[in-house]
């Protein structure tokens, strides 16, 4: 298995982010925020090579379907870094490898397969270049999508609040958030999460209920977590409580990430969201799925054809991620742990991009947004070739 090096940091800054490159493409390293260390102690951690980063990415160091992707993408870097390549097309060999190994790492969510084929596919176009060129290029590419994650966020951080009234002085806006969709979900700001930061950007009156989320307390470790970072009003809640808060008219707004969205609009996403958006439909509360269009896999009819990942046993029978802690079930139990589920379509009032709020039907509007994303790179690149 790759060398993955803990360091243990005082953090200074509230804000950060969740996966970088510190120094240049030669000497820098990768690091990423030890996400599971969370909320007792922040702590980074340097991935040598690309097992490594597969590796983080399985056992949730890194985890959040933009930030995974950012982090496969310098996967791939790693990959080829210190390899010794006679011509282009060994070095595209090399990265086919490493793309299999990295999206074999976590199935569902699409975009680290989006990442690393936007990598791979630009070196195989490039593949007459030099070897050392193209590696460089594949770490310019890697830069290229963290940054462009941070940009895309606070876009679609905009389209999201622009939705969402910012209550009265004396009655905020009540929004309830699923899962962790931050800074520590992405390389920064974050989707849902950003909606939410945008909201206190400009200073409207809001307050987030924060559902537990079981079973690896991504709501209770992280996003309660990031919100006292931020400083926004925050209650903690018990996953089964959402449903009875919204009967009880506390709840304007559902909001969530995603993992994978179908071309129909089908959502697959933490588990858990489902229920909380059939929850929603009943109680008539809006409920907006928030996503770059990265994770839209235009490839898939409907949530039926995503492959859902079942994890360990040990997430479900303990309080804590180590189940040797505060173990809570009886020892040999049988478990069945599926970390994500599907909401159809029909659940969902919008989904929210970086291009623009994407209404039923989500079999026009979804495409529409792809293609406003990809001409937007293509612009771009166009601009950074002309330089």
């Amino acid at each position: 298995m790759g060398d993955v090096v803990t360091d243990s940091m005082e953090k200074k800054a509230k804000f950060y982010r969740s996966v970088y490159w510190d120094g240049d493409y030669k000497t820098g390293k990768l690091f990423m925020v030890d996400q599971p260390k969370l909320p007792a102690s922040f702590e980074t951690i340097t991935c040598e090579d690309a097992a490594a980063v597969a590796k983080c990415i399985k056992t949730m160091v890194v985890r959040g379907a933009p930030a995974i992707g950012a982090a496969g993408s310098y996967g791939m870097y790693l990959a080829v870094k210190e390899g010794t390549y006679a011509k282009g097309k060994d070095v595209v060999e090399a990265l086919k490898k490493a793309k299999a190994m990295l999206d074999a790492s976590r199935p569902t969510a699409v975009n680290l397969s989006w990442a690393t084929k936007r990598i791979l596919d630009l070196i195989e176009a490039n593949a007459n270049a030099k070897p050392d060129e193209l590696k460089k290029l594949v770490w310019e590419e890697a830069t290229q999508i963290c940054d462009e994650d941070v940009a895309i966020n606070k876009r679609l951080g905009k389209f999201g609040a622009d939705l969402i009234p910012g209550g009265t002085p004396d009655k905020p806006t009540n929004l309830l958030h699923h899962c962790n969709t931050g800074r520590l979900a992405t390389v920064d700001y974050g989707t849902a999460l950003g909606i939410i930061y945008t909201l206190q950007e400009q200073k409207k009156n809001i307050h987030v209920f924060v559902d537990e989320t079981r079973p690896r307390l991504q709501g209770a470790r992280l996003t309660a977590w990031e919100l006292q970072q931020a400083g926004i009003p925050q209650h903690l809640i018990c996953d089964s409580s959402s449903g009875f808060l919204m009967r009880k008219g506390m709840i304007d707004v559902c909001v969530f990430g995603a993992d994978r969205v179908t071309a129909n609009g089908d959502v697959a996403n933490k588990i858990g969201t489902y229920m909380l958006s059939i929850a929603a439909k009943e109680n008539n509360v809006k409920v907006y799925c928030a996503c770059p269009t990265s994770t839209i896999d235009l490839s898939l009819k409907s949530g039926d054809d995503i492959e859902i990942e079942q994890r360990g046993k040990d997430e479900v029978t303990g309080l804590t991620i180590d189940a040797t802690k505060g173990q809570i079930a009886p020892t040999g139990v049988p478990v069945t742990n599926y970390a994500f589920d599907v909401t159809p379509a029909k659940y969902l009032t919008a989904i929210v991009t970086e291009e623009m709020v994407c209404y039923p039907p989500f079999e026009k509007s979804l495409p529409e947004a792809v293609a406003k994303a990809k001409a937007r790179l293509a612009s771009s690149r166009a601009e950074k070739k002309s330089a």
